[in-house]
Order: structure tokens, then C-alpha cells, then sequence
């Protein structure tokens, strides 16, 4: 195919065809030209657990589901057969997320996020930074500080006599 085809002048029917034909560049100007479809869609509707640009994602997978599918000699037009593709994909994107298996997903609270101490607005401390607080040590350094431990008690236990390890246990208690 010509890189210099002027998709402008040809109808969306006949850029399809030439899509499903192989002319990969076809598929990037009939992106550009339906990304205002994909964005008016999900300017509507609310994805929990998203945001706009997922579903405008969803919208556009939707119209890449239509070029892969459109069929000519249907009677159907490319703009009808796409905002029925990007709105059905959409909508299923919505009802997915709705799903019981996605309410631990969609009712989840970030540990990373700002909690209110009630202090005022100055106060971002996080949930990680409390648990952080509460004994000093992350996650990492907990199981640094276990496997030291069990390396020393190791060696202790290999390298000191019995009487020495009486004495040891005796101070520890």
C-alpha cells in the first residue's frame, strides 16, 4: 500500500477495507478520527475503581473490535457499527467492574493514601507512615533483623561449650 494515501477524501468503509487489507497507517487516522466518539462516551459515565481515561481506553479498544469486524456488505454504516462497538465496550467494562468478585477492588483503601488526623489540612501522614512509626522497622528490615538473629543463635550455638551456653541462657533470662 502508499504511504501517501489522503485518508481524507476516502469514506470510513473504504479506510476499513483497507485496514483489514493490511494498510497498517489506515489504523492510526481512523484512531485519531473516532478518539472524539471513544471521549464523548465516557465523559458520561463513571467507572468505579477508574477514571475517564480508562474508559476512553475501553472506548478505543471497542473501535478496534469495530474495524476488526466490520463487515460492508451488512448495510450498515462504520460510524453506526463503531459507536455501537465503543459504547457496548464500555458499558461491559462498567458491568465488569460492578462484579461481587471486584468489591474488594473497588472498596479497597490505599495505604499510600492521605489520612485525616484532624489536625488540618498541613497533616498527609499515610497509613504506611504509622505502621512505619509503630515499631521503626519496615517489612524488609524485619526479615533482615530475623535472619541475623538466626544466623548469631546458629553460631552461638556451633562454636560456645555447653557451660558457656548455660551461663549465656542464664543472663538472658
Amino acid at each position: 500500500m502508499r504511504a501517501d494515501t489522503n485518508y481524507d477524501i476516502m469514506s470510513d468503509e473504504d479506510i476499513v477495507d483497507r485496514i483489514q487489507a493490511g494498510d497498517r497507517p489506515a489504523i492510526d487516522y481512523l484512531f485519531e478520527k473516532y478518539k472524539y466518539l471513544a471521549r464523548s462516551k465516557a465523559k458520561a459515565l463513571f467507572l468505579i475503581g477508574g477514571d475517564r481515561d480508562d474508559l476512553i481506553q475501553e472506548g478505543m479498544i471497542g473501535l478496534y473490535k469495530a474495524i476488526q469486524d466490520y463487515q460492508r456488505d451488512r448495510q450498515s454504516s462504520f460510524f453506526s457499527f463503531a459507536d455501537l462497538c465503543i459504547s457496548r465496550q464500555i458499558y461491559s467494562a462498567i458491568k465488569a467492574s460492578n462484579r461481587k468478585k471486584n468489591i474488594p477492588l473497588n472498596t479497597y483503601i490505599s495505604i499510600y493514601a492521605p489520612i485525616s488526623s484532624g489536625q488540618g489540612e498541613g497533616d498527609k501522614e499515610t497509613l504506611v507512615d504509622i505502621m512505619y512509626q509503630e515499631n521503626g522497622l519496615n517489612p524488609e528490615e524485619m526479615v533482615i533483623d530475623k535472619e541475623n538473629t538466626s544466623m548469631i543463635e546458629y553460631e552461638l550455638v556451633r562454636r560456645l561449650s555447653d557451660l558457656e551456653r548455660g551461663v549465656l541462657n542464664l543472663y538472658m533470662q
